[in-house]
């Protein structure tokens, strides 16, 4: 009698909510197995109870905080004892913070826990993978964004991390196409998840303890910024428009460098090939301001 071969495996990272969450379980849906990387049990238990029936025997929650190098290397040794010498088919690189302001008074602390998070924690995780991603002749995808080549006046901490990831994987997938392991980027628009409410949240916060300058020099900025951020929660995409590239990104025969999705991507990377100065006027008229 012959033995059915085991499921594929694929770790996520950031896999709680939005477009980890959507990925894990459309995943699922065709048949891998997934290791989803969460921080916290309250976030794992309601992952599990989103995940069909019929697939909660392929879906295992681990805990994992892209910056906690104990976590990584555990991860790290769960998977190896689960795949074996099969290898790990996939690495999702989605966990992600924002940390915004302008850069006059950003906290120097801040700007560092978003490298940290959405560079640092994505190059770590992908370190101590890549042999068992070897052994399958895998693939690694990563969350990117239209800030990783457009960078808005008050984002740029955000968008700096993501101008990071397009370097990250450019270079990675040179470097391990002797290996034939696949790389791909998403490049995702305005996405509809919890990230605008967080990030207007955490933009409140830091106001309440930033000088008063920076409402007197930055005032028209903060407020064209908000205004932005809650037009562009209005027109998000939905995250299985993200969900679906992740898919293909994992099985196609020949999987895209770049995934671009979201409704206004387009137009975003359009921007970003204009002069400086007519982009500079362009993101100026665009947020009412006189750049």
């Amino acid at each position: 009698m012959t033995t059915a071969p085991a499921p594929k495996s694929i770790l996520v990272t950031g896999a709680s909510t939005g477009i980890g969450k959507a990925a894990v379980l459309a995943l699922l849906a065709r048949g891998f197995r997934v290791f989803a990387g969460i921080r916290d049990e309250a976030a794992a238990t309601q992952l599990r109870t989103a995940a069909p029936s019929a697939s909660t025997d392929q879906l295992e929650t681990v805990t994992l905080d892209v910056t906690n190098a104990g976590q990584i290397a555990a991860t790290a040794s769960r998977l190896l004892e689960a795949v074996g010498s099969q290898g790990l088919w996939g690495l999702f690189n989605n966990a992600g913070i924002s940390v915004n302001g302008p850069i006059e008074h950003l906290p120097i602390d801040g700007l560092r826990q978003q490298l940290e998070v959405n560079v640092i924690g994505q190059v770590a995780v992908t370190q101590a993978l890549i042999p068992l991603l070897r052994l399958a002749r895998g693939r690694i995808v990563t969350t990117g964004s239209v800030a990783g080549f457009i960078a808005l006046p008050g984002l740029a901490p955000y968008a700096m991390s993501k101008h990071a990831m397009e370097a990250f994987s450019d270079s990675l997938r040179r470097e391990l196409q002797p290996w034939g392991i696949e790389v791909s980027l998403l490049e995702p628009g305005a996405i509809a998840t919890d990230i605008w409410q967080k990030g207007m949240n955490d933009a409140d916060e830091s106001l309440r303890s930033w000088p008063p300058q920076v409402l007197e020099h930055y005032g028209p900025l903060i407020k064209a910024l908000r205004k932005a951020a809650t037009d562009s929660a209005r027109r998000a995409s939905p995250t299985d428009v993200v969900s679906r590239a992740v898919v293909h990104a994992f099985t196609a025969s020949r999987p895209k460098t770049r995934y671009r999705m979201g409704r206004d991507s387009g137009i975003q990377k359009w921007i970003s090939r204009l002069p400086d100065r007519w982009a500079d006027n362009l993101l100026g008229k665009a947020l009412g301001l006189g750049l």
